[in-house]
This record gives C-alpha cells, structure tokens and sequence, in this order.
C-alpha cells in the first residue's frame, strides 16, 4: 500500500500531496512487479494481449524522462533514441517483443537516471496554483506521471495474472467483511436529478475527466455491492451461457467464437463440481463472497439481462458514487473526500485479490458500464492528444470502447477517485473487472428510502 494520505479538500490536494511521495510508491512497486523476475520471462511476451515487462519497465523512464527531465525541467534528452522504440502507438503490444529492447539491467539504469533528474527538477521548480504554464501549476505534470507509472503498474500486474508457471508474488488475504455487511439491502434508490458529472478543480485530473457539467438523470435502483461470485455461479448453472436470449448480438457471436462458459480463470471441478480459479499462480476454490472478476462487458450485460436488470450509465455510476442528495454535493470518493485508507477501499495491490463484497463503500474491482467511451462537452486534449482523443469515436459513430468506472485491488490511490475513466473493449477479460447492475425506478419509489 502507498504510504502517503489525501487531504480531504480536492482543492488542497497537490500543495498537501508532495509529488516525491508518488512517485517513490509508483517506483517501489514497479520495481517489485519486475525484481521478481528473471530477464529471460521479463522480456518474454506471456500474452499477445500485452506488453513483455521489460517493455513497460522503459516504456515508463521514457515517459518520464519526455516529460519532466525534458518539457518540465527544459533538459536535453537522455535517451532520444529510445522515444520511438517505446512509442506506444507506433508499435502494438504484440509486435513489441520483436523490438530491440533494453534488457531489464540496462532499463533500470535507465531509469535511476531518469528519476534522478526529475527530483532535481522537481525540487526547484515551482508548482504553485497561478503558474502560467498549466503543465506546472498544482505539480500536475509530476501528478500525471505518477498515474502514468501506476497505471502501467496494474497492467504490469494483469501481465503476472495471465503468466503461467510458479507464482512469484504474494499478500496476505483480505479480511472478512464486516458484520454488518450481510445486512446491507441488495439495492439502494438514488434519486432523481441533477447532479455535477466531472471536474474542472480536481488539479490532478486527467483530461477525459474534465470539464466539469450539469447531468440530469431519472431515479434508478443501483445495487449495493458488485455481482458477487456466488451470484454469478447462479447465472451459469441457470444455462447463462447456453441461451442467447441473455446476450447482445455482437456478445453472443463472441461466446460463440471464443468458447465463453465461465469467467476467465475459472475451472470446474468435474462436470457438476466445485469452481476453481487460478489467481496469480495458485489455484483456488472460488471464494463466494468476492465480486466476480475477469468478465468482459458482454459477460457483464448478459448476467444483468438474466436478472432482469440492466448496466448502469457512467452518468448513473458516477452520481451514485460522488453525489449528496441531502447537501447537494458532489465528493471526491464513494464515502466523501476523506482519505482512501484501507477501511475505505481496497486499494494499492494489497492482497492481490478484491476483499467480501461489502468490505468498502468502493467495490474493489473496475465496473463496467453501459457507456461507449466519448468526451465531455467542452472537451480538450491536454497534455498530448494520445491519452484520449484518439480513442474517442467520429462524430456520429458507436465508440468501440466501454467505460469502466471505480478501481480495483490493484489500482494505486493516485489513480482512484470517483471522476476517473477507464476504458476497453468490451471482449477484455484480463482486466480486473466485475460490475454491479440497476434498474429503472417508477414514480412510487420516488422518495422512498
């Protein structure tokens, strides 16, 4: 887990978050995620879905050194001749091994390197609120970056998921839910509304998330904790795969084409028998409790049309997670702007795994949505276009991505707050995935509890 804390303020938060703090735990777990590893299954490609390790390992001192060694600190580059070898557009991930990569000794250098100069830079460069370079101002652009390495950190992560062989990675076991989990309701009524969607304050949000705007969106019962496994199972055995009623058009050609009977990893112990799931090298019964994990949106829409419900809206995600109908206010997290401390969520690849459904306001693992992948009004690319634009779709088209919304087991505090937008296609399973459902509301249930 990060050891650092948010303030309560998402007003204070880069001035009372010291950027070095970010960065040092993004680096800490990099590190981990790769020292683990010998050189040869570091530069191996486990999955044509991703990147080998070493990749991403000098994808992020590249990174880091375009933008704070050279567009922050004005420094000539270091490595120039890396830039398009870690150019992730310019190559996809199945196509990387074949790239004459630095091996992993070379690529740590690279980035002590890197990471000595940034703290240079990053110590004598002011990060006050009025700076005229945006880049600056708050120490959004060290910000970025720490999301940037962290985000790379939980692909990284989903790479050692789908690696086989012994596993090198391990966490204690989340605690049980508390007691008065069992007595949640299995749905809550949020009310009908406007609420505010977005952010145009939050210093260290990404540009896909801004600018902040007015929603309104009709009363709809959302459920209180994600799919759980348990409930999942129910779905499987009720012939959820065999029956293309339950599936979009394009989700059921897909079952079809790729053999889809269960979540990913899962296994079954004879033909009627107990479910196992392969978790980071180990196999394990499938804890009932746990959300479900590693289901694609087809999946995830299926499931919810056998129960007669439906995915929510982003719209719908984000006013459930953020937004006061008694104060008005639209908070930072699920449970208010206070720190994401682990009784909130279960964060920062601390058990490898998500804990009990009902262990936190937040679900720990990515929810899908109903929603394609599209800007806000008044949208602008910052800083570079590669982060968002060019995943948004043509005027006029279906975008081909699905929002995920929220964060999971391995997503890092600086990279989790209830504005924040992921996104996929909808046939990915190797994410750290569940979802919850909803429904509508009729007039009656307006006002009730």
């Amino acid at each position: 887990m990060s050891e650092y804390t948010l303030p309560r303020d998402p007003a204070e938060l880069a001035d009372a978050l010291a950027p070095e703090a970010v960065l040092d735990a993004a680096r800490r777990r990099t590190l981990a995620l790769t020292d683990c590893l010998g050189d040869d299954e570091l530069m191996a490609q486990h999955s044509p879905l991703m990147s080998p390790l070493g990749w991403d390992l000098a994808h992020i001192g590249n990174q880091e050194e375009i933008w704070l060694v050279r567009r922050a600190g004005g420094r000539p580059p270091l490595r120039p001749d890396l830039d398009p070898l870690y150019d992730a557009f310019r190559h996809p991930r199945a196509d990387r091994p074949a790239l004459p990569l630095l091996k992993p000794g070379p690529a740590r250098r690279y980035l002590a390197e890197v990471r000595e100069a940034a703290l240079e830079i990053l110590e004598s460069t002011p990060r006050h609120a009025d700076s005229p370079d945006p880049l600056l101002r708050h120490g959004f652009v060290f910000g970025m970056i720490a999301q940037h390495e962290q985000q790379h950190d939980e692909t990284m992560l989903a790479t050692h998921q789908l690696r086989s062989g012994p596993p090198v990675l391990d966490a204690p076991p989340p605690p049980p839910a508390p007691a008065d989990a069992a007595g949640l309701p299995a749905e809550v009524l949020v009310p009908g509304g406007p609420f505010t969607m977005g952010t145009s304050t939050d210093p260290w949000a990404l540009d896909n998330e801004r600018p902040a705007h007015s929603v309104e969106l009709p009363p709809f019962w959302l459920d209180t904790v994600p799919v759980t496994n348990a409930a999942y199972q129910d779905f499987i055995d009720d012939g959820g795969y065999a029956d293309p009623r339950w599936w979009d058009p394009a989700g059921w050609e897909h079952r079809i084409r790729a053999d889809l009977s269960a979540p990913q990893f899962w296994q079954r112990d004879g033909a009627h028998g107990s479910w196992y799931r392969r978790r980071f090298g180990r196999t394990e019964p499938v804890p009932p409790d746990q959300p479900v994990l590693h289901v694609c949106w087809y999946e995830a829409d299926a499931y919810a049309r056998w129960a007669g419900r439906r995915l929510p809206t982003e719209a719908e995600w984000e006013k459930a997670a953020r937004h006061d109908p008694a104060t008005g206010r639209d908070t930072r997290y699920p449970w208010g702007d206070d720190s994401p401390e682990p009784d909130r969520a279960g964060l920062g690849q601390r058990h490898l795994q998500p804990a009990p459904a009902g262990s936190h306001p937040a679900g720990d693992v990515w929810e899908w949505t109903a929603s394609g992948f599209t800007p806000y009004p008044g949208f602008t690319a910052f800083p570079y276009r590669e982060y968002s634009e060019v995943f948004f779709p043509a005027p006029g088209t279906p975008s081909p991505y699905k929002v995920l919304r929220g964060g999971s087991f391995a997503t890092d505090p600086v990279a989790c707050r209830s504005t924040f937008r992921n996104w996929d296609h909808p046939v990915r399973r190797q994410i750290f995935a569940g979802f919850r459902t909803c429904r509508d509301a009729v007039p009656a249930d307006e006002g009730r509890p």
